[in-house]
């Protein structure tokens, strides 16, 4: 009875509290940006939604292959003869159960035009080289050094699963409007089961709405972008020489760049990408991937670089706990309420006053609004992207746990502050087997050894080592920078 009445004035005291003025702010704040983000990804299920009715619309009108291009006199001879050359740099580490399947997608692209693809491993012992081997010999995809004439390359993570006509509309997009600096699109996670996977799809969602804008955006994602092969080959704004010497993130580092130089970056509104994520991905894991995503945070090359870093920062820090809060809040409301006919204390504290009980009940209208547009707009990406790749394997809305998002929506914005003060204090991160140290914004040191991680990587469960295990010479990052320096150098067989 002594723990009741303990518990019963605590719960009145702190009900008391959330009724306060400031804590009344807190809680219609929450509701606010429930209601932000439900009208977000509305406005992004309606751009996605139109090119939907567009491609059905050609496909009623008999073009078969409204899948890649709009209009199908653009598959005359005479018209893929015209298409500019494009390589594509996929840079591989490890091997999991999903690859495979993407690199297909990635290599059999329906693009009419020249296309080479370079894969970039950190040596012949990473797992990822076997297997790409394998593929290439299968597919005799060509691999030499990016050739002279290519007029666009596009960076690509190896877990992107590409549609068969996705190069072709990014080529479209930049050859319709050359003042576009970086082309680029957004991955559409689809969870394995687990609550980390949950926690990294809620994670993506917010940010989703910024690249269905069907055209200009202000954001960039680094497992998707094409641009002028001319502005690597030139070093253009430092793009190289910033990646190279110290450089850590390059949508971070790109963005910044196209901020600070006012160039543009654009994202069509086909560009959404199948991402499944690991079946084993473990919750560990996923805090390691959030330690990773506010690592980025703390590297920059430039004075606009940390501003923008820094206010990344500061906002997503305090909207991730001012999302959190409310919740809180109201389950101190609801749980006075259920002990207030038990409780003469609670019981007058209640009655005195049906403040949070209301807050309490917005706030669940606006939860519900939240989950019901961010289902439709996965439900619309979903729709898009079966009719992207019709022979491709069937994305199902059905497999998704939306118990779960709710969970994970509180579970990732409570832990988002956490992660960035401990990233912001440490300046270190482990990721994949290796662990990398800044120093007033760029890569100081770099370690490697197994005893670091686990044998998978954490986001993709890649196996990262095979059977022969020697430490590699160099950094991934300085390996693509060499190669990006060494592909801008004049060579023999240029001429």
């Amino acid at each position: 009875m002594a723990a009741l009445e303990a518990l019963d004035t605590f719960l009145a005291a702190a009900s008391r509290t959330c009724c306060s003025p400031f804590a009344i702010f807190i809680q219609i704040q929450g509701c606010a940006i429930c209601l932000i983000l439900a009208i977000g990804w509305s406005f992004a299920a309606y751009v996605r939604s139109r090119v939907i009715w567009h491609i059905k619309h050609n496909l009623g009108g008999g073009n078969s292959f409204a899948f890649i291009y709009d209009d199908i006199n653009e598959l005359e001879h005479s018209a893929q003869l015209n298409l500019p050359r494009v390589s594509v740099v996929m840079p591989l580490k490890g091997f999991g159960e999903h690859n495979l399947q993407n690199w297909r997608s990635q290599i059999t692209s329906l693009y009419g035009g020249p296309l080479e693809f370079l894969f970039v491993v950190e040596s012949i012992d990473d797992p990822a080289y076997h297997a790409v081997s394998k593929l290439i010999s299968e597919f005799k995809v060509g691999v030499e050094r990016m050739h002279k004439d290519s007029k666009y390359v596009l960076f690509l993570d190896d877990d992107v699963r590409l549609h068969p006509g996705s190069i072709g509309a990014l080529t479209k997009e930049m050859e319709k409007n050359p003042d576009i600096f970086i082309q680029t699109g957004y991955p559409l996670d689809l969870p394995s089961g687990s609550l980390g996977s949950y926690c990294i799809y809620e994670y993506h969602m917010p940010c989703s709405m910024g690249f269905a804008t069907g055209g200009k955006t202000f954001f960039l994602w680094g497992g998707c972008m094409m641009m002028h092969a001319e502005d690597f080959r030139r070093d253009l704004y430092g793009v190289v020489s910033g990646l190279r010497d110290g450089g850590y993130s390059d949508d971070m580092t790109l963005a910044a760049i196209a901020g600070q130089h006012k160039r543009l970056i654009s994202s069509p509104p086909v560009a959404v990408f199948p991402h499944p994520l690991a079946s084993d991905l473990s919750f560990p894991r996923y805090w390691n991937y959030l330690r990773k995503q506010t690592f980025v945070l703390e590297s920059y090359i430039s004075k606009v670089n940390w501003l923008m870093n820094r206010a990344l920062f500061s906002s997503h820090c305090y909207l991730s706990w001012a999302f959190v809060f409310p919740y809180f809040m109201a389950m101190t409301h609801l749980a006075a309420a259920l002990r207030a006919p038990h409780s003469d204390s609670l019981l007058k504290e209640t009655s005195a006053s049906s403040c949070g009980l209301i807050l309490a009940g917005c706030l669940f209208i606006c939860t519900i609004l939240e989950l019901a547009s961010m289902w439709n707009l996965t439900k619309v990406e979903i729709y898009l992207c079966n009719l992207l790749s019709p022979e491709g394997p069937r994305v199902s809305l059905g497999s998704y746990n939306w118990g779960l998002v709710f969970i994970a929506m509180l579970v990732d914005n409570f832990l988002y502050p956490i992660s960035a003060m401990r990233s912001h204090f440490t300046q270190s991160i482990n990721w994949s087997g290796i662990r990398y140290h800044l120093k007033n914004g760029k890569i100081s040191k770099i370690e490697r050894s197994k005893e670091y991680g686990s044998n998978l990587t954490d986001l993709g469960g890649k196996h990262l080592y095979g059977k022969r295990l020697s430490p590699p010479k160099a950094s991934f990052l300085s390996s693509l920078s060499r190669s990006l320096a060494q592909w801008r150098q004049p060579k023999k067989y240029d001429s």
